[in-house]
């Protein structure tokens, strides 16, 4: 006999608690395998999928999609052993599936036409059914009613019937990407006439509803996921951190000159980031009173002795902060490569919890967006973040003389608890000089 075995959302790693469901990679009747991926989730921090810790057939799911769960939740639930077979919920005989994974009808004598779910390669095969869209079983309701049913066909009833189904039936859409579009609106489909075959709800259904609604009033968009991880870390910052912010304009005629001479000697291109992180690391060595984050409870400033560098990415999941380790120890080459796969890792949304967390310094580029200047928001528990504005022709006094010279702007923010602005502007200035004048650096190289 098949012993169930209750798989739960485990422990995802750096202090998260739970998690959004994305997408199911299995059915229910579907046989698993350990470690075998069986539904892929979003924390704060990335998107991963879970695992499967046991050998058997999945006997039932818990959530849906988007629906959130808490660490230690229900899952999913295994048969293991026995035949691991999982009856039909409501059906007296089971039905064969497709090769879809959609009910298809029932063999002879009620058998199915092969051996059921199993590995791929593995296992009986038949000839491949054709791949249909089924209907929810909510939307069947123009057969012939159950032998015994008692039918009343009047207009009341009727009008009844169709109200209540409305309200507590299924909902009249098969399509995940349909459901998803719905959700993130706001739209309860089973308010919508679909104009699909039996009232399916299809995307334009959906997209018209939307339409309509946006026009009628405005739309709202949850805080969860990545979204609400920034939201939540950007208000604490606001909240807790007496932040101020100082700038400077600088030349960077001269960074550039010198990023071009490095190109072009050959070996992996080093991007103006990397020389501005290395500017950083350097400019840290010189005022660690920055690498540093508060201990409010203990009354403490805790200086930190290693440089985890974070810089600002922006993704099609929201803004996230990747982290280079030892970023103190590291040329601007190797900076430039690990920036380069910590931003691509990021656009794929494959970033490890590890990677996103632990920063003690965070370097903002928000020049890529064409503007100048902004004041960033620090990024709690740090105690500064360095934003770096578009590097544009301006004119400038060069040598006592007018010239149009490449300019970048450089805002500093930083916590007022760690230090006082002769430090913030001790460091700022350290940074502008190297940028206009990268000879600087060789004292220290």
């Amino acid at each position: 006999m098949a012993r169930m075995h209750e798989f739960r959302l485990p422990d995802l790693g750096e202090g998260l608690t739970g998690a959004e469901i994305v997408g199911w990679l299995v059915a229910v009747g579907d046989v698993v395998v350990v470690d075998q991926p069986v539904v892929e989730v979003e924390t704060s921090k990335a998107r991963v999928e879970v695992p499967c810790p046991y050998d058997g057939v999945v006997a039932a799911r818990f959530g849906e999609e988007g629906s959130e769960l808490r660490v230690g939740e229900r899952l999913m639930t295994v048969a293991v052993g026995g035949g691991s077979t999982v009856p039909v919920p409501g059906d007296a005989v089971p039905r064969a599936e497709t090769s879809s994974g959609l009910p298809g009808p029932p063999g002879p004598s009620g058998e199915r036409d092969t051996s059921g779910n199993v590995l791929v390669g593995y296992g009986t095969t038949a000839p491949s059914a054709r791949r249909r869209r089924v209907a929810p079983d909510g939307l069947r309701a123009h057969g012939p009613p159950p032998d015994g049913a008692s039918v009343d066909s009047g207009p009341a009833a009727s009008v009844g019937a169709r109200d209540a189904a409305v309200a507590t039936g299924p909902v009249p859409v098969v399509s995940p990407p349909v459901r998803r579009l719905a959700r993130r609106h706001g739209l309860d489909l089973r308010q919508l006439a679909g104009a699909g075959r039996q009232g399916l709800v299809l995307r334009t259904d959906v997209e018209r509803a939307i339409a309509q609604g946006a026009a009628a009033k405005g739309s709202r968009v949850p805080l969860k996921g990545v979204r609400g991880a920034v939201a939540e870390k950007m208000a604490r910052s606001r909240r807790e951190i007496p932040e101020a912010t100082c700038w400077v304009d600088a030349d960077a005629t001269e960074l550039l000159a010198a990023r071009a001479v490095m190109n072009a000697a050959g070996g992996p291109k080093i991007s103006v980031l990397a020389l501005l992180a290395r500017l950083c690391t350097a400019a840290l060595g010189r005022f660690p009173e920055l690498n540093a984050t508060v201990d409010a409870a203990a009354r403490e400033v805790v200086r930190l002795p290693a440089v985890h560098l974070g810089f600002a990415a922006q993704t099609d999941r929201g803004l996230v902060v990747p982290v280079v380790r030892d970023a103190h120890t590291r040329s601007a080459e190797s900076l430039a490569q690990e920036f380069a796969r910590l931003s691509d890792r990021a656009v794929q949304g494959t970033l490890a919890p590890a990677e996103v967390t632990g920063g003690t310094f965070t370097l903002n580029n928000y020049g890529v967006f064409g503007v100048d200047g902004a004041t960033p928001i620090i990024n709690h528990p740090e105690a500064a973040m360095l934003g770096v504005g578009r590097i544009a022709p301006k004119p400038w006094v060069h040598h006592g003389e007018l010239a149009v010279r490449q300019v970048v702007q450089l805002s500093l923010a930083f916590d007022h608890r760690v230090c006082d602005g002769g430090v913030a502007g001790g460091f700022l200035r350290y940074v502008a000089d190297c940028v206009e004048q990268p000879a600087v650096l060789l004292r220290i190289l």
